[in-house]
C-alpha cells in the first residue's frame, strides 16, 4: 500500500515478526491511532510501540516519527503480571472476538451492564474495574461506564471529554482517571483532581491507583499525585525524588513505589503499609525491575533474580521464613491482599504471607515444584498454571482457593486465569470460561454461560 504525501505508511510488528496491522495514517494525527490498531489485534492487552530504541507514546505527533528508521513499529506486549490480572472488582466482564464484551458478578457493582449493553456490542478494546463499577474504552477512545454510580458508574460530569482520545483508565476504589492522546487526564468518581488539574493537562504516559489516591508519571519522568493525604495522594516528603526518571508506579491500598530509570526505588503513603521503606532502603538503591504490593507491604524483585521485601510483616513484608529461596531465580511475583507468590525460572512457586489467604501452599506444594508459568490472585486464594495447561488452587475456598467443583475442566486447556476480589475465571484454548470461587461475585457464570462457550479471548 502506498501513502500519500500527507500520510505514512506503518507496519506494527510483533517481536516475533508477526505484523499486527499495517496502513497509512494522516501526519497530523497522533500515536493513538497506531495505539487504537494494536488495541484492536488483542483486545484488552496492553503493549508500547518502540521505533529503534525510542518509545512512542499515544500522543507522540506522526509527523514526529523518524522515518529514516523505516516504516517499522514494534509492538511489545505487556505480559500482566498477576497484580494486574487481579481487580479491585466484585466482577467480570470478558472480551470476545468480535470486540464485545459479556459481564456476570454482582450485578450492582458491574455484573449487570443492560444500560450500556447497546454501546458495549461491538469495538471495546480495554475496561478496567475498581471496587464498584467498570470503564471501557472503545476503539474510536470513547469511554462507557457502569455500575455503582458514586464509584465511578457515572461518568455523566466528565461524559464531553470522554467521548474520545482516551488511550488508558486506572482506578481506584472509587474514582477513575482516564489519560487521553494529548497527554492529559480526566478523573471521575468519589475524588477529583482538581488540586493538582494544571499538572495534568498534558504529557502524562502512566496512572497507578491505590485504594484512595493516583500517581501519574509524566513523560519527563516526573509523578504527581493526588487524593487521600496519608494514603499516597500526598508525595512532598520524598518531591525531589520524583522530579525525574520514574519508569513505573506500583502500590498497596495505602501506599506506592515507584521505580526509576536507575533501578531505584522511592515511596511514600502510609507507612505501615509499604510507605516506609528504610529498613530495606540499602537493597533498593539500584537493580529492582519489578515491584508487586499485598494490601501492606511491597515485594522487589533485582535484576540478579532476589526478592526484597517491606511493609507489614504478616501480610508479606517479612520474607525470612522462605529467604533462602529468595536470593536467586524469581522472575515473577503475584499476590493475594496479603500474601505473595513468587514464581521462579525452574518453574516451582514459592509463597509466604498471611497462611490462610495463600501464604502456605504446603497443600499443593507437590504440584508447584516444576512447570508453573502463571500466578494470579484474588483477595484470599491464588490459581497457578502449569504447562501442561492445568491449574493449582490453593489459600481461602471460598475466595478462590478451592476449585474443586470444576477440577474435571482444569485438567488441560487453561491459557489464562484473571481473579478479582473473590472469585477467578479461567479461559480455555477454545474459547471458553471456567468460574469458581464466590458465585455472587463471579465465581458463577451460568447466567450468562452460554455467552462463554468460545470466542473470548480476554477477562478481567
Amino acid at each position: 500500500m502506498m501513502a500519500t504525501s500527507s500520510e505514512i505508511y506503518f507496519e506494527l510488528v510483533e517481536l516475533s515478526g508477526h505484523v499486527v496491522a499495517k496502513g497509512a495514517w494522516s501526519e497530523t494525527l497522533r500515536a493513538d491511532c497506531l495505539y487504537q490498531s494494536a488495541h484492536l489485534a488483542k483486545p484488552g492487552h496492553r503493549c508500547r510501540l518502540l521505533q529503534g530504541t525510542w518509545e512512542i507514546t499515544p500522543f507522540t505527533p506522526l509527523a514526529a516519527l523518524d522515518l529514516s528508521l523505516g516504516a517499522c513499529i514494534q509492538v511489545v506486549w505487556l505480559s500482566s503480571s498477576a497484580a494486574d490480572r487481579r481487580s479491585h472488582s466484585l466482577a467480570f466482564v470478558a472480551f470476545k472476538a468480535d470486540s464485545s464484551v459479556v459481564t456476570w458478578g454482582n450485578a450492582l457493582y458491574g455484573g449487570n451492564s443492560s444500560a450500556v449493553a447497546p454501546l458495549l456490542t461491538e469495538g471495546v478494546v480495554q475496561v478496567c474495574g475498581n471496587r464498584g463499577a467498570f470503564a471501557a474504552i472503545k476503539a474510536n477512545g470513547s469511554v462507557v461506564t457502569w455500575g455503582e454510580a458514586a464509584d465511578g458508574g457515572n461518568s455523566s460530569a466528565v461524559a464531553a471529554l470522554l467521548t474520545e482520545g482516551v488511550v488508558q483508565v486506572c482506578g481506584t476504589n472509587s474514582a477513575f482517571a482516564a489519560i487521553k492522546a494529548n497527554g492529559s487526564v480526566v478523573t471521575w468518581g468519589n475524588f477529583n483532581s482538581s488540586a493538582v488539574a494544571a499538572l495534568l493537562t498534558e504529557g502524562v504516559v502512566q496512572v497507578c491507583g491505590t485504594d484512595f489516591a493516583f500517581a501519574a508519571i509524566k513523560a519527563n519522568g516526573s509523578v504527581v499525585t493526588w487524593g487521600t493525604a496519608d494514603r499516597g495522594g500526598n508525595s512532598s516528603a520524598v518531591a525531589p525524588l520524583l522530579t525525574e526518571g520514574v519508569v513505573q508506579v506500583c502500590r498497596t491500598s495505602s501506599a506506592f513505589a515507584a521505580i526509576k530509570a536507575n533501578g531505584s526505588v522511592v515511596t511514600w503513603g502510609n507507612a505501615d503499609r509499604g510507605g516506609n521503606s528504610s529498613a530495606v532502603a540499602a537493597l533498593l538503591t539500584e537493580g529492582v525491575v519489578q515491584v508487586c504490593g499485598t494490601s501492606s507491604a511491597f515485594a522487589a524483585i533485582k535484576a540478579n533474580g532476589s526478592v526484597v521485601t517491606w511493609g507489614e510483616a504478616a501480610d508479606g513484608g517479612n520474607s525470612s521464613a522462605v529467604a533462602p529461596l529468595l536470593t536467586d531465580g524469581v522472575v515473577q511475583v503475584c499476590r493475594t491482599s496479603t500474601a505473595f507468590a513468587a514464581i521462579k525460572a525452574n518453574g516451582s512457586v514459592v509463597t509466604w504471607g498471611k497462611a490462610a489467604d495463600g501464604g502456605n501452599s504446603l497443600g499443593v506444594a507437590a504440584f508447584l515444584t516444576d512447570g508453573v508459568v502463571q500466578v494470579c490472585g484474588t483477595i484470599g486464594a491464588f490459581t497457578a498454571i502449569k504447562a501442561n495447561g492445568s491449574v493449582v488452587t490453593w489459600g481461602t475456598a471460598l475466595h478462590g482457593g478451592d476449585s474443586s467443583a470444576v477440577a474435571p475442566l482444569l485438567t488441560e486447556g487453561v491459557v489464562q486465569v484473571c481473579g478479582n476480589r473473590r472469585a477467578f475465571a479461567a479461559i480455555k484454548a477454545n474459547g471458553s470460561v471456567v468460574t469458581w470461587g464466590d458465585a455472587f461475585d463471579g465465581g458463577n457464570s451460568s447466567a450468562v454461560a452460554a455467552l462463554l462457550t468460545e470466542g473470548v479471548i480476554q477477562v478481567c
